[in-house]
Formats: C-alpha cells, structure tokens, sequence
C-alpha cells in the first residue's frame, strides 16, 4: 500500500511519510515483479490442479454433449473424483496443467504487475484529492485489481481456452496436446474461436480480481494494524484465502457461463447457445434453473482457499526475497 500524509506546516506529516517508507522493503524492478507474480500463480495452480480439474468437469455437464457426463445428473466429487482415477489414471488430475502453467505464468506476472502500475496511477492522478484519506484505498484497489485483471485476461485468453478444452476431456481425446489444440481450432473454427467467451470472460475477471484484491488489502492492512507482529506470510496465506471465496462467490455465473462458451464447437460439434451472453444465462436458468449457474461451486471453493492463499502467500514472499536480494 503507498503510504502518503499531509504536511499541516509542523511537518509531522513528512516525518510520517519518511516513517512509514522506511518500513516499507524495497522496491522491486520490473523484471523481478514479473517473475514474482508469474511464478506465485504458476506454483498456486499447479497444487490445486485437481480441484480446479472437477470444477470445469461439473460446470460442463450440463451442456450435454458428452453421454457420459449426461448420465451424471447429481454427481458427488468424491465420485467423480473417483471416476477420473478409474478411466483415466491419477496423472489425469493433472490434465491440461502444462497448458495452465504456460498460462499462469505470464497471466499472474501481467496481473500483478499491471495492478502495482495501475495503483500508482491512480494515486498520482487523484494524490492531491486523496489526500491523507486512507477510507479512499479500497476504491484505489478495487480499480486497479479490475483494470489489471482486464488487461491480463485479454493478453492470455487463447491460453486459458485451450486450458478449458484439454481439461474438458473425459475418456474420448480429441485434442492431443497445446499445439494440436491451438491448430485445430484455428482450422476448425478459424483464428477468432480462440477468442470465444471473451467478453463473458472480461465481465467476469474485470470484478473477480477487484473484489479480490480489495478484500486482500483490506483484510491485510486491518490485520497488521491489530497484530502487527504476526508473519507476514500467514497474513498473506489467510487474507489471500478469504479473498477468494468473497471473488469467487460474486463472479462464479459468469466464470460458468465462460467455460461453455469456450468449448463451444468442441469436436466440431454442434453449437448449443447460439445467443448472446444474456441468451446463454436464460438459457442454463431456463434448462436448469439459478441452481444451474453454480454448478461446480463446492469444488471451486475446495480450491480457491489454498489456491488464491498460495498465490498471495508466495508473491508476497519473493517479494520480500528478491527485494532483499536486489538491495545488496
């Protein structure tokens, strides 16, 4: 968080500012931002693969196009879960994680990144209305967590499509691998089917990631001024995790809603929603009902506790490592 006071004339406040920067660690480069944040979100998606593996599996069950998932009407995760290492092996948690990981990586580092940049905009541009009124950085953070998420949604989408349809696939495998995937769809369905479910994404990530690190920083900076001996680590770890539900809770119809329209086309299959974003909302509620729009949610929420605590915990460590590191 940028610290800033008011000089009232005594200067207390330029005493406070010069206080509370010299507590703060190093600043980072802009390589090293990079590599902080791409490797945090890489590590966190690749220990909660599996959970993130059953919520795309349920969130695309009732799209019906594969008999098998059909057949699943009230599916538990325990027995899908059980179903994946019967068909497909234990390694098939894993399936689609070298995709994620090519897509983590410069995803979380652009996200990141875009986010530290963003903030300081903002507070340059609004420093002198802003003032020494710290009530305004909630909205500073939801902002720059919004734009940022934006900006590195756009950037890595056609890596998170191909993610969604190699993590799709059951028992029957139609895309082979990255590259397989990416020519495929590029020949199937043309250069822009690596795009669908763009703008359902950028609706959804937009205030996922706003919701997300405003209630990270806000819950940080609330627990460091209750209990400022506490390791920066497990507030990190903590923070980061409340912060996932509260995101994931708010956009989850949207990130739903984005997984269908990417694996439309799968396989040369025939479209199912052919309506706009609002069209294939009616649609699920009107086949099967609001509760349609949460399919996946209990495993998403097994999954966005370790996952955002992990990725928060560990950009906030190497942070600290590499900051330390470039002040030698």
């Amino acid at each position: 968080m940028q610290a800033r006071a008011v000089d009232d004339g005594s200067g207390d406040g330029r005493k406070l500012l010069q206080q509370q920067q010299s507590q703060q660690p190093p600043q980072m480069g802009t390589v090293s931002q990079l590599l902080a944040g791409g490797i945090a979100g890489a590590f966190g998606k690749t220990c909660t693969a599996p959970l993130s593996r059953l919520t795309i599996l349920f969130q695309v069950q009732g799209m019906q196009f594969d008999v098998a998932a059909a057949a699943l009407s009230k599916p538990s995760i325990w027995c899908e879960a059980s179903r994946i290492v019967n068909e497909e092996g234990f390694r098939a948690f894993w399936k689609g994680n070298l995709v994620t990981v090519a897509h983590r990586l410069p995803y979380t580092a652009v996200n990141f990144y875009a986010y530290e940049r963003y903030k300081s905009i903002i507070y340059s541009l609004l420093g002198e209305k802003l003032g020494g009124n710290t009530s305004a950085d909630p909205f500073v953070h939801f902002i720059g967590g919004g734009l940022s998420g934006i900006t590195a949604a756009t950037a890595t989408y056609p890596l998170d499509l191909v993610r969604t349809r190699l993590a799709a696939q059951r028992s029957a495998i139609y895309y082979k691998g990255i590259s397989h995937a990416f020519n495929t769809i590029c020949r199937e369905e043309g250069f822009f089917g690596l795009y669908k479910g763009l703008g359902a994404t950028l609706l959804g990530v937009g205030p996922s990631i706003a919701i997300s690190f405003s209630v990270y920083e806000s819950l940080r900076s609330f627990w460091k001024s209750q209990r400022p001996d506490d390791s920066t680590i497990m507030i990190s770890l903590a923070c980061g995790s409340l912060s996932g539900i509260a995101s994931s809770t708010a956009t989850f119809p949207l990130d739903l809603v984005r997984r269908r329209m990417q694996l439309e086309g799968l396989g040369g299959r025939a479209r199912i929603y052919n309506t706009s974003l609002l069209g294939t909302f009616g649609h699920i509620i009107q086949n099967e009902g609001v509760r349609g729009l949460y399919r996946g949610i209990l495993p998403e929420y097994y999954k966005v506790v370790p996952s955002v605590g992990i990725v928060f915990m560990t950009y906030e460590t190497l942070k600290i490592l590499l900051s330390s590191i470039q002040s030698y």
